[in-house]
């Protein structure tokens, strides 16, 4: 079975990252699913971005936490990468884009935070409201525990960056190993959520293993290169 193809922040190695220009791109390319980050803003929004600060993506300066999301809408989160002006992406706004093309959304919550639990209840709360098919991540496993415990029925997954226990806890549905720890690892891969796959000799290693998602920045080169190595019995 092929992985399914997650575009992580959007196709973003071609356009800026977490923009509605990125995600656009990614499902034109045949994204299965859209990754994204999110933070709270000073007055309890939740938006796309990575980093802490936005000095990286966008022409304006400060921690995102110090922020009103009306503050961050005066900034341009699109000239840095060559792209179109584009404002700060609500995830609300992203949920929007993925139901109206019936796509999965993948939510990393990032940590730690100065606004601690209150992400994760902000984002219950949000899909609460929303009827979108979504999988929510992190690296830390308090965020994901609280999480479960808001949204039994929402699924989860553990990132791992360091290590890779073989034992995940019980609030956890898949392992999210990063790829350095798939080639670490020869005899594990199997129904994993892997990022960030971009190189030919990891999809492929990916596609070998039975990784089920597979994160990636360039979700079309991403499909090529599958598409092009399967073999006549695989789907």
């Amino acid at each position: 079975m092929s992985p399914e193809i997650v575009a992580h922040r959007g196709a973003s190695t071609r356009r800026p990252e977490h923009t509605l220009a990125a995600y656009d791109l990614a499902l034109r390319q045949g994204a299965d699913g859209l990754e994204c980050d999110v933070r709270l803003t000073k007055d309890g929004h939740l938006v796309c971005v990575h980093d802490r600060v936005i000095d990286r993506t966008s022409d304006g300066h400060g921690k995102v936490s110090d922020l009103t999301l009306a503050e961050l809408q005066r900034h341009d989160f699109g000239a840095w990468h060559g792209g179109e002006p584009s404002p700060v992406l609500t995830l609300e706004a992203l949920i929007g884009l993925a139901q109206d093309h019936g796509t999965r959304l993948f939510v990393e919550t990032k940590h730690p935070v100065r606004y601690g639990a209150q992400v994760e209840r902000t984002l219950a709360a949000v899909l609460n409201r929303h009827a979108v098919e979504a999988v929510v991540m992190s690296f830390s496993v308090f965020a994901v525990h609280r999480f479960k415990k808001l949204k039994p029925d929402v699924p989860t997954v553990l990132l791992y960056d360091r290590l890779w226990p073989r034992t995940l806890p019980r609030f956890v549905d898949y392992a999210g190993p990063g790829i350095h720890l798939l080639r670490r690892h020869p005899d594990r891969g199997q129904g994993v959520y892997t990022w960030t796959v971009n190189e030919p000799a990891d999809i492929a290693l990916c596609r070998d293993r039975g990784v089920r998602f597979l994160a990636t920045d360039n979700p079309g080169e991403t499909r090529e290169h599958l598409a092009a190595n399967l073999t006549p019995d695989q789907p």
